[in-house]
């Protein structure tokens, strides 16, 4: 516990400086946009949440009453950000059901979904698309994407097969199995519609491909490749590959400037995300803001925030398409918020950075086959938006903390040092894992170059421990359970209340063997499913979680990879 420290700081940047001797395009000419729609993620596609409606001002805010309320016919957690397009409003329930709504009076007008099953995931929204007449709302549950017609609800079915499309449709042969969906919407670009995806962050994760298909057919159009393929312009960036590898994957969003046909993708880090070894290089196109020409996919710039990341330290957020003044000119460009408190500013078109960035030396790894990269990445301006582990002293723990004297003992022991590497010992994160900006991402003045950001500072404890999954005293489920659960849930099944892990011992009170089988498959809120899992593993990690007595012995069947000696310890707040 932190002392001074809210769990959110509302922090403004005026992002605007000097540098003589640069001369930047002013991009095609447009009508000036009025920002008073809301019909795309997180208020258009620029992601600024930003309109210049003012019924509602700091004057009658204090007076405003309810106008109406919806009940969605389910429970569970809700990250959805809507959409008005027109007058109807478009949402996801709890449970992935898409509804419409009157905007002015909170009407139901359709609702899409199955009205028994609940699915185990999370959805941002949805996206809108029309063409005169034609009108569709285009959503994600689980690997597929779905077209419905945004006036009636129902499905489209000349999109893809009987009006869905597979994710999996743009990926190797290899990840056809793997756990692939989407929780964010998909970005629109005149008939494509580029989609983000979520997969697994362990060892066999399936490569983050960007997507773009084509919102009236359903046909796969572009797929970029996050982890290029041998030949490909970032090959070389990763010495020793192999088949554990994968992710990079973009599950925060993207951003598209419409009138220069540029759609800005942040990705995520490689995976296994904490322990490199089997991946070493700086690891392109993981940790990047990647340009691409919408139309094509083709890679116009890009930048890495995080070289060869081993602190799952990738852009949380959807960029931000700003116009800043330099000099009397005005210049587009594309801010990107991060987990670490810095905002990187490009010009849209070229990438040049509009401030300095600097490479600086960081902490070397101590852990067996793994290798660091020797510099990252630092911003000279703006300043970081939020507190830095390397800053903090025992003043700022908290007076009011019960274990005062605790938290002052693990703060003195700790790794303060900013990208001190996963070790065997602790290494304080603050930043945390959740990041200074989070997935909301910022909101900005996209004309005056003023960003508001939503900064968030728990702190957190990173560390790694021997890998020993396949020991040799441990049932087969056992084994399956400390490969893919224990990282979350403990190697004892208590799980992490602070953290928001839930203990799973006696979890057979709760849930039967088919619910069980169901959450592994598909997963459950922020839980990552494992479809990849074979049928005896599966079986084996089932008999262990109802504590069954289960005999098998560790054998060929359990693919524990003895090329990954280390894992994370878990997820552990300060």
């Amino acid at each position: 516990m932190l002392y001074r420290c809210s769990w959110f700081c509302c922090i403004l940047f005026v992002i605007s400086a000097f540098v003589s001797g640069c001369k930047y395009s002013e991009g095609p000419k447009k009508e000036k946009t009025k920002y008073t729609t809301w019909s795309s993620y997180l208020g258009g596609p620029d992601r600024n949440h930003y309109s210049v409606l003012s019924q509602i001002t700091k004057e009658n805010i204090g007076s405003l009453k309810l106008a109406w309320q919806y009940e969605a016919p389910d429970y569970g957690q809700m990250q959805m950000n809507p959409i008005v397009v027109d007058t109807i409003l478009y949402g996801v329930t709890a449970a992935l059901r898409v509804v419409a709504l009157h905007a002015g009076t909170g009407k139901e007008i359709w609702r899409y979904g199955d009205s028994l099953q609940i699915w185990h995931s999370t959805s941002r929204g949805v996206s809108y698309w029309e063409q005169k007449e034609d009108k569709r709302i285009l959503f994600t549950k689980g690997p597929e994407l779905f077209a419905l017609n945004a006036i009636t609800g129902e499905p489209i079915t000349d999109f893809g097969v009987n009006g869905k499309v597979d994710l999996h449709i743009g990926m190797p042969e290899t990840a056809k199995d793997k756990f692939v969906i989407s929780n964010t919407p998909g970005t629109i670009f005149q008939d494509l519609i580029v989609m983000p995806l979520r997969v697994s962050e362990s060892a066999g994760a399936a490569p983050g491909n960007i997507m773009a298909f084509n919102v009236i057919t359903g046909q796969l159009e572009w797929v970029f490749h996050t982890i290029p393929r041998p030949g490909e312009e970032g090959a070389d960036t990763w010495e020793d590959k192999n088949e554990l590898v994968g992710a990079a994957n973009n599950w925060a969003g993207m951003a598209v400037d419409e009138d220069r046909g540029i759609i800005y993708v942040p990705t995520g880090s490689a995976a296994p995300d904490f322990y490199g070894g089997i991946r070493k290089g700086s690891n392109l196109f993981a940790n990047c803001l990647l340009a691409l020409e919408a139309e094509t996919g083709k890679l116009l710039w890009h930048f890495q925030f995080t070289h060869h990341d081993i602190w799952d330290r990738d852009p949380p957020a959807p960029p931000n398409l700003i116009t800043i003044t330099r000099n009397g000119e005005k210049i587009p460009a594309v801010a990107q918020v991060t987990k670490q408190g810095y905002v990187y500013v490009f010009d849209r078109e070229t990438g040049e950075p509009l401030f300095d960035i600097n490479e600086v030396p960081v902490p070397a790894s101590g852990l067996k086959g793994e290798k660091a990269w020797e510099t990252q990445p630092f911003p000279v301006s703006p300043k970081p938006f939020a507190r830095q582990s390397s800053e903090l002293t025992e003043n700022d723990i908290s007076p009011y903390a019960q274990n005062k004297e605790e938290l002052k003992a693990i703060l003195i022991a700790a790794n303060k040092r900013i990208y001190a590497p996963p070790g065997l010992d602790p290494v304080l994160l603050l930043p945390g894992y959740d990041g200074a900006a989070e997935w909301g991402g910022a909101a900005a003045d996209p004309e005056d170059g003023i960003l508001y950001v939503n900064s968030n500072e728990m702190a957190w404890i990173m560390q790694m421990e021997e890998n020993n999954a396949g020991q040799k005293d441990a049932s087969y489920g056992e084994s399956v359970y400390k490969k893919y659960c224990a990282v979350c849930h403990q190697n004892n099944r208590s799980g992490i209340a602070a953290s928001g892990f839930p203990s799973l011992i006696n979890i057979g009170d709760k849930l039967s063997e088919e619910e069980l089988l169901n959450q592994i498959k598909r997963g459950k809120g922020m839980m990552t499913g494992f479809p990849q899992l074979t049928s005896i593993e599966k079986e084996g990690l089932i008999s262990f979680l109802m504590d069954e007595n289960e005999k098998r012995e560790v054998g060929s069947n359990l693919s524990v990879s003895e090329e990954i000696p280390y894992k994370h310890k878990g997820y552990n707040k300060f």
